[in-house]
């Protein structure tokens, strides 16, 4: 009888713990609050680790920070649902991702501008440019088609109304001897050219700073990156959520402190 009636409460202590397990579950709860999101190392990439330390709980959101290491598979990574966002591009570069592969991907919002600048370790000015000089400039469309629009602005070479390689150079006038590059090895160019135009990306971590750069993309500049997605998680409250803390002031903050001035936060 004893043993009966001790067997009876075990069970129903059993059946409560399910029952509780089933109504509050922390997986399912925790779950709908977790985001999932891409970047390069720098300046991104360091941007996400503070929002996931420091502002994403205060928020009551989880981000999950994935490194990548080129341009190439950030934007496949989040068609394929393998994460739920990316940081790392401008929409020139994610509407020539689309159309390519045949996605739609689309913008949240635009969060920072990584300035493209031309470098050089010798090269002080601009006016000191030589005739004949080397320069080195990104391979991929996007970015090539950005290093002539910022060459072309100082009048070191005019272009086409929408230039995309060196085939739409229409006027060379310093004669400039142009190097298509992969753009991680874009740093190390300048040992041996005269000047390379390096996104913020990639200038970074090599140590490039404001006292060798001499051309530099402005505030007005049409390249700034954003928060992309799939385009049936624009409207995600997850997704929604770390926009509205991307582009906090806290953020703006640590952005201006962390990176001292190099990067520049959306307006």
């Amino acid at each position: 009888m004893i043993r009966s009636t001790i067997l009876k409460a075990a069970a129903a202590g059993a059946a409560a713990v399910l029952a509780l397990s089933a109504c509050g579950s922390p997986s399912s709860s925790s779950a709908s609050e977790t985001i999932k999101v891409g970047a390069l190392a720098v300046p991104a990439g360091d941007m996400l680790k503070h929002v996931k330390r420091e502002l994403a709980p205060k928020e009551g959101l989880t981000v999950e920070y994935k490194e990548f290491s080129d341009y190439n598979t950030p934007n496949p990574a989040v068609s394929d649902g393998d994460i739920d966002a990316n940081l790392f591009q401008n929409t020139t570069f994610m509407e020539t991702y689309n159309k390519a592969a045949g996605k739609n991907l689309v913008s949240v919002g635009k969060v920072y501008l990584p300035p493209m600048a031309l470098y050089s370790n010798e090269v002080k000015s601009l006016d000191a440019l030589a005739e004949g000089a080397s320069v080195a400039i990104p391979n991929d469309p996007t970015n090539e088609a950005r290093a002539l629009k910022l060459l072309a602005s100082k009048g070191l070479i005019e272009v086409t109304e929408n230039p995309i390689t060196l085939k739409d150079v229409t006027a060379n006038p310093k004669n400039l001897k142009f190097t298509e590059i992969e753009n991680a090895s874009l740093p190390q160019a300048l040992n041996d050219k005269d000047a390379a135009i390096v996104t913020l990306a990639f200038a970074l971590p090599a140590g490039l700073s404001t006292d060798k750069q001499i051309l530099v993309e402005g505030k007005d500049s049409a390249y700034y990156n954003v928060l992309a997605v799939n385009a049936d998680k624009k409207d995600d409250a997850r997704v929604q959520k770390l926009y509205k803390i991307l582009t906090s002031q806290e953020m703006k903050d640590f952005v201006q402190t962390e990176f001292k001035g190099l990067v520049i936060p959306a307006s």
